[in-house]
């Protein structure tokens, strides 16, 4: 049987990083995406080359919504280049950006953003990837915990998941016709240098983040990206249209 193959848009750093290297310990091969890192991207291709599975790296502005078609000719390209294959079987919407601004604070410029990467981008790369997606295959969006508790200052952010929620029910509805199932996966607070580091930077805010879970720490890379891997697995093929939370009970 042909090894299975993720997509995984923002696989260079981050979350998108321990996701594109825990679905490779799964023994999966990867293409992951990257938005202006290149020597980033290709350190994880190999990295994941390491644990003896096969990788790419492509480029991706997930704003640029005029880009997405070239784009995906560009994964075409990549699968019958270096798999000889003309689909993939699971995308993984992880690509990002963060920002912390006070409703009465933001901006048009930055709604836009915010619309154009994490809904509208990950809306219209999901429609351009159906005919590469194979039947049976899965659809992992990354939301955040944020749609279920208010953090002052994520009132875009937190918005825009809440569309990406909402769409990937209408996903799991859909397309469960291909066999194709469709969750959310929303994490809690996690150490990393997403919005420039916010938490791992400020041990003040990390600790008063860690005091609401039970738990009593925020979350680390490898808590999120497993949980991706195993909804990648057979382990998960009666997994559908749901909201799984990973953020250790924050706020239980």
């Amino acid at each position: 049987m042909p090894v299975k193959i993720a997509l995984v848009t923002g696989g260079s750093r981050g979350l998108g990083k321990d996701m594109a290297l825990s679905i490779a310990r799964k023994g999966f091969d990867v293409i992951l995406t990257y938005r202006n890192s290149e020597a980033q991207a290709n350190e994880v291709v190999t990295q994941i080359e390491a644990l003896g599975q096969h990788a790419a790296a492509l480029q991706l502005d997930m704003g640029d919504i005029a880009s997405l078609d070239n784009f995906m000719q560009r994964v075409s390209g990549v699968l019958q280049n270096k798999w000889n294959r003309e689909r993939f079987d699971f995308l993984v919407n992880n690509a990002g950006m963060g920002g912390t601004v006070l409703f009465k604070d933001v901006t048009e410029q930055f709604f836009d953003d915010f619309l154009n990467v994490h809904f509208k981008g990950v809306y219209f790369i999901t429609q351009k990837s159906l005919p590469l997606l194979n039947d049976g295959g899965r659809i992992i969006n990354i939301s955040t915990g944020t749609t279920r508790f208010a953090n002052p200052g994520y009132s875009v952010y937190a918005s825009m998941k809440g569309a990406v929620e909402v769409f990937t029910k209408y996903l799991a509805k859909e397309l469960g016709v291909r066999g194709i199932t469709a969750n959310v996966l929303a994490p809690g607070p996690v150490e990393t240098d997403f919005n420039n580091a916010a938490i791992r930077s400020n041990p003040q805010l990390k600790s008063m983040l860690g005091s609401l879970s039970p738990l009593g720490r925020v979350g680390a890379a490898d808590d999120i990206g497993s949980v991706v891997a195993f909804l990648c697995s057979e382990d998960a093929k009666w997994i559908n249209g749901q909201r799984i939370e990973v953020s250790g009970g924050i706020n239980v």
